[in-house]
């Protein structure tokens, strides 16, 4: 009988830490299904994107953690064609953020509980989704001067509702150290 200490996924997530990734994945791809709604407010998905991917990190404290999250939403969206304007450029969409939140969670591990920390992280991952924007925009072949404009525009949204979501992990993650679920990071400085 294997131990629950078996890593199972890409060599290094346990079930348990793979079933909650996979699930911060599944509540992205939910929470963009339902803010299908037409507020006419570009980025606002990425309140709930940023905030269940800041969190995925938090609490499982692994290399590739964020980058797990985003590619399942990706993938997911993909398959329930949620990404038509982009096609299979959706996935890019979700797997940047991901690599830009597991490479800040390196540099700073104890991301997830404080606000500055997320705030920043938060809104440069939202704003890197931006990239694949410009790129979709350049395939299809728009000019230039409106690609410049469309991505800045769509950079400050996303990074604005980054910065939102990014500010709503640090209480729950808090909350979630205080019950033993995740590791605590100690006092606050």
């Amino acid at each position: 009988m294997k131990s629950s200490d078996d890593h199972l996924l890409w060599g290094m997530f346990s079930l348990r830490e793979a079933l909650y990734l996979s699930f911060c994945a599944i509540f992205i791809v939910i929470a963009k299904a339902v803010l299908r709604l037409h507020l006419h407010v570009t980025g606002h998905s990425m309140v709930f994107t940023m905030f269940f991917m800041i969190l995925a990190r938090g609490c499982v404290q692994r290399k590739g953690a964020a980058t797990f999250v985003g590619l399942i939403a990706g993938v997911m969206c993909l398959v329930f064609g949620m990404g038509a304007k982009s096609g299979p450029l959706v996935i890019l969409k979700f797997l940047l953020p991901g690599i830009v939140i597991d490479v800040a969670a390196i540099l700073y591990p104890l991301l997830a509980q404080r606000y500055v920390a997320c705030i920043i992280v938060g809104a440069v991952a939202a704003g890197s989704r931006v990239i694949i924007l410009g790129l979709v925009d350049w395939l299809v072949g728009i000019d230039r001067e409106l690609i410049l404009q469309h991505m800045v525009l769509l950079s400050f949204m996303n990074m604005g509702f980054g910065v939102i979501g990014g500010a709503m992990v640090p209480p729950v993650a808090r909350r979630l150290a205080a019950h033993g679920l995740i590791p605590s990071a100690g006092p606050n400085p």
